[in-house]
């Protein structure tokens, strides 16, 4: 799950971003509306999490410009304007959250969990494919009833694999959830992922599709 953090306060989105990476999201910061309107239009996110006062550009402001570009990108306004005509305007330019400062961290990250997985298409926190299931909301995997131990990096490809089950996913967006921006990728690393998953799930649930990605089939 790949976040883009939008706050201009450098001491909180710290804070933020450290939870958020210790509960195996990936997370890319931006402090300006700048920075954010043009990550948002650029690159690949699952959530973000949109502060309203910022420099340059306002939070209002992007938002609207990623709605008018159709990016579909669910969003979580975190803020400290609390007042009435503040959620309107946000939810006009197609907020999908709201929540203001100060808040709780295991609140903030169960909100983008659930925004997560509804953007995916299910309903229901618990996502299973045939034994192998995963609680959304609590970010667990179990196999055939047993906890399923993974590293940060094995646990980032099985949830995007299992919240878009039966459908390919590119290796590329594979990579961009998996690794935050600035790091160095090496080129076979999601293929020592993936290889390392299939021996602790099952080498015939995760099927390849060569020259575009993989896909966890619901069939095995």
């Amino acid at each position: 799950m790949r976040v883009l953090l939008v706050e201009d306060d450098a001491d909180l989105s710290n804070r933020i971003a450290a939870s958020l990476r210790a509960e195996n999201f990936v997370v890319d910061i931006a402090r300006n509306g700048e920075d954010a309107e043009h990550a948002g239009l650029t690159e690949i996110f699952d959530v973000a999490v949109l502060d309203l006062g910022l420099p340059k550009i306002d939070g209002v402001t992007v938002l609207k410009s990623w709605r008018s570009a159709e990016r579909t990108l669910p969003v979580l306004v975190l803020t400290a304007r609390d007042g009435w005509p503040d959620k309107v305007a946000a939810f006009k330019a197609g907020a999908d959250d709201f929540l203001t400062k100060p808040f709780k961290i295991e609140e903030l990250i169960l909100r983008l969990r659930a925004l997560v997985r509804r953007a995916t298409g299910h309903a229901a926190s618990v996502i299973t494919c045939g034994d192998l299931s995963f609680d959304a909301q609590l970010g667990t995997f179990e196999l055939a009833g047993l906890p399923l131990r993974l590293t940060a990096f094995e646990w980032r490809v099985l949830s995007c694999l299992i919240l878009r089950k039966d459908v390919i996913v590119d290796r590329r967006e594979l990579i961009e959830r998996v690794y935050e921006g600035d790091t160095d990728v090496d080129s076979n690393s999601i293929e020592v992922i993936i290889a390392r998953l299939r021996r602790k799930i099952g080498a015939e649930r995760i099927g390849t599709e060569r020259g575009r990605g993989y896909m966890l089939r619901t069939g095995q």
